[in-house]
């Protein structure tokens, strides 16, 4: 809750708004596509190409995006881990990703990612063929598919689970996360700098949104070519 000694400070800049909420649609449209499976599977694949996009652009907004989407603004080594555990790390920690929520963002980068790659190479002999199955072994791509739809899946919906539970814990102590990540702004002393996030940064972000797309596009239709 604001009070005299803090102002709204752009935290979340658009595109990586944006980016959490076509995340979000993207990964639950996964789960039901994945789930009801049959004609659905087209829908299911075309919505992990677009999770592989978001993921590239991540990565690459992670580089040139705003202050507190940089990962240099979130990449705590231990000892700030433990403090922050402790309750005793500087306030500064907790202005984008928390130590704790830097675990969490790369965990479900991970997931995803990995989820996507075995997708990508996923042979059940049945329904679907992954894109870039015909390139590896057999034995690779059975494989593959063992973990997509068992473990893989199953880590990633218990990240989801837990970055849910996280988020309500944060809310019921008063940080009210979900509405700094639909608006950008958190309540923060005066002196806390603030994400860019003007013209400039979004003709960036479109930048790199087309040229993630188009990365994603040239990877599945090369793989269609090498058949």
């Amino acid at each position: 809750m604001a009070d005299e000694s803090t102002v709204a400070v752009r935290v979340w800049d658009l595109p990586t708004r944006l980016f959490h909420g076509l995340l979000v649609l993207a990964v639950v449209g996964l789960v039901i596509t994945g789930n009801l499976g049959g004609n659905w599977l087209p829908w299911h694949a075309r919505l992990g190409y677009a999770v592989l996009a978001l993921l590239i652009f991540r990565v690459l907004w992670g580089l040139v995006g705003g202050r507190w989407s940089r990962f240099g603004s979130f990449l705590f080594g231990p000892r700030t881990l433990l403090a922050y555990l402790r309750g005793r790390a500087p306030a500064h920690v907790e202005v984008g990703h928390s130590p704790l929520g830097m675990l969490s963002v790369l965990a479900m980068l991970v997931g995803l990612a990995t989820q996507v790659a075995t997708g990508l190479i996923t042979d059940d002999e049945i329904a679907f063929t992954g894109p870039l199955a015909s390139l590896v072994a057999s034995s690779t791509a059975y494989a593959a598919t063992a973990w997509h739809k068992g473990w893989g899946k199953a880590i990633v919906l218990t990240l989801v689970g837990l970055h849910v539970a996280a988020i309500i814990v944060y809310q019921l102590r008063g940080k009210k996360l979900v509405a700094a990540m639909i608006h950008g702004d958190k309540w923060l002393p005066a002196h806390t700098p603030a994400s860019a996030d003007g013209a400039p940064q979004r003709w960036r972000a479109l930048g790199v949104a087309t040229f993630s797309v188009a990365l994603t596009w040239a990877i599945v239709e090369a793989a269609r070519w090498l058949r």
